[in-house]
């Protein structure tokens, strides 16, 4: 791998990281009743998307629809298969409850989402249209409505928000 390639990589990763972080800063300063500090996080999380995505290209990560559909399959089922049971492990090993609960919620949530995706990758053009429902404690993901209980963390139904 070329040094630019490594550099385009850690660069994604960083433009990523900041746009989420930017995003629940903005949350936190709506809480605290700073619209207009809100509204700049916002607009800084929307600024390191576009650079994320300019590097994503740059690195040719960005395919069909089919490519990309089988890329997020695979992402997701690395997470759940690989990626979290050795953190939820070191997690219970030292007895850090907040890090496991985020654990265990993800990881459970990424098998739904490999899920979904495989579902996408068998028929895109048959999918139908629908709306789907996000869970706003741990990330649940499911089509057409929102369940009364969240089946990875037990919210309520008031829970979980329309994507769509």
């Amino acid at each position: 791998m070329s040094k630019s390639d490594a550099n385009l990589q850690e660069a994604f990763a960083g433009e990523s990281q900041a746009n989420r972080k930017y995003l629940a800063f903005a949350k936190q300063a709506d809480k605290e009743g700073f619209k207009q500090v809100a509204k700049l996080f916002r607009a800084a999380a929307e600024a390191e998307t576009i650079h994320a995505h300019t590097h994503l290209a740059a690195m040719g990560g960005i395919g069909t629809t089919a490519e990309n559909l089988k890329a997020a399959v695979a992402g997701e089922t690395h997470e759940f298969e690989s990626m979290y049971p050795p953190m939820i492990e070191t997690a219970v090993a030292e007895g850090n409850k907040k890090a496991e609960r985020s654990f265990r919620y993800a990881n459970a949530v990424e098998k739904v989402h490999a899920d979904l995706y495989a579902k996408a990758l068998a028929d895109p053009a048959g999918l139908k249209d629908t709306e789907y429902y996000v869970c706003s404690v741990c990330g649940y993901t499911c089509e057409d409505h929102a369940p009364e209980k969240c089946p990875v963390c037990q919210a309520a139904a008031k829970a979980f928000y329309s994507v769509g």
